[in-house]
């Protein structure tokens, strides 16, 4: 054993001993404040750099109904917003809030529509622009698909991370567990409201049963190093901070969206217009990831295959879920591609058709506020 070992060894024991009084990693620290509210959900706004905002367009970040919108903000040095903002943009995010027993009742189209339409409205209307770019991360990668296929007049681009689009002759077990016939989402809507944030994060538990294990383990093999350490806390606290999903949404989400793959078939509606993929005509980025167990690639590829934008790209990086978007990894291989995709819009002629692809990695019911905007 080296002294080098030795030393790390004494670390790691020193850092396990001290785990429960360890002070807890500072989260979403990136300074913002709150624009806009409604209902429950808020619009943050990132402060500028000092340096001042070099980009003509804002960027818009829509994360999941179910997890906190932090997660796009971790920590210092693992921060997607601190990064965007460095590089000069005006940032925004959707803050969905925590739903109450009344809001069992805001339906699919309150959010997908009204809401994100009014988020994007107010972030281009405050950073003074006519457009802003879109970022939709998992779940709110489908509600940005959906919604600029109904509404795109103030979208410049939108990138998708894992964003789930099409469900039928996908080899996933959430697209599997869905479809159990025992599985009955109005009898749990009817009872519980607003789908408990416990029950929803089992479900992700039981894609791989031994991940907490195999977390553990690891933690404790790098626990001398500090760094990793607060980042894997800071993680864990996120991954356990899920918010319940509104009752009505939840149900049409599950029965039209997963069991019939209404998007993919091109019968799903927003509002009473059709939702087309094919109305996708934007400037378009869909991000993949390898070891992706909750969104095959194939069902985030699907939008890439049916959109009609004259510029679209797809790249499928190494990463699960999370740990390829808020990593180190995620900071020198997916950010850049995100900074360079709307740099590239802003300048870049609109009338030339264009279809290309990145590098693929290694080889591959609460009632409205009178606010209006």
């Amino acid at each position: 054993m080296t002294d080098g070992d030795s030393q790390q060894g004494q670390r790691r024991l020193m850092n396990l001993a001290k785990l429960l009084v360890r002070p807890k990693p500072v989260v979403g620290e990136t300074p913002s404040e709150v624009v806009f509210t409604e209902n429950k959900w808020s619009l943050r706004r990132y402060r500028a750099r000092p340096a001042g905002i070099s980009h003509p367009l804002p960027i818009l970040l829509v994360p999941s109904l179910i997890n906190r919108h932090y997660v796009l903000d971790l920590m210092k040095g693992k921060s997607f917003v601190e990064y965007l903002v460095m590089q000069g943009y005006d940032v925004f995010v959707i803050d969905w809030g925590t739903p109450a027993d009344e809001d069992r009742y805001v339906t699919f189209d309150d959010i997908c529509d009204t809401a994100i339409g009014r988020a994007i409205r107010r972030s281009a209307k405050i950073a003074g622009a006519e457009k802003v770019h879109l970022l939709g991360y998992c779940l709110g990668g489908l509600l940005t698909t959906i919604h600029v296929a109904v509404h795109d007049e103030r979208v410049a681009s939108m990138c998708v991370l894992a964003a789930p689009v099409k469900f039928d002759g996908v080899d996933g077990m959430l697209e599997s567990w869905t479809r159990t016939p025992t599985f009955d989402v109005r009898a749990l809507v009817d009872g519980a409201g607003n789908v408990p944030a416990r029950l929803l994060q089992s479900a992700f538990m039981m894609l791989r049963p031994t991940l907490g294990l195999s977390k553990t383990v690891h933690m404790i093999d790098r626990a001398w190093d500090d760094e990793f350490l607060d980042g894997f806390l800071a993680l864990e606290a996120w991954g356990n901070d899920n918010v319940s999903f509104p009752g009505e949404c939840y149900a049409r989400y599950i029965e039209e969206i997963y069991r019939k793959d209404a998007l993919a078939k091109g019968t799903f509606t927003l509002s009473g217009k059709p939702a087309l993929l094919e109305n996708v005509k934007c400037p378009l980025l869909v991000v993949s990831f390898e070891h992706d167990t909750i969104v095959p690639k194939e069902s985030a590829v699907a939008l890439v295959d049916r959109a009609t934008s004259l510029v679209k790209q797809h790249v499928h990086l190494p990463g699960g879920h999370v740990g390829a978007v808020v990593s180190r990894a995620g900071a020198k291989r997916l950010w850049p591609v995100i900074d360079k995709f709307y740099s590239e819009q802003e300048s870049a002629p609109r009338k030339t058709p264009a279809s290309a692809s990145l590098p693929h990695g290694r080889g591959g019911g609460a009632r409205k506020s009178r606010r209006s905007a």
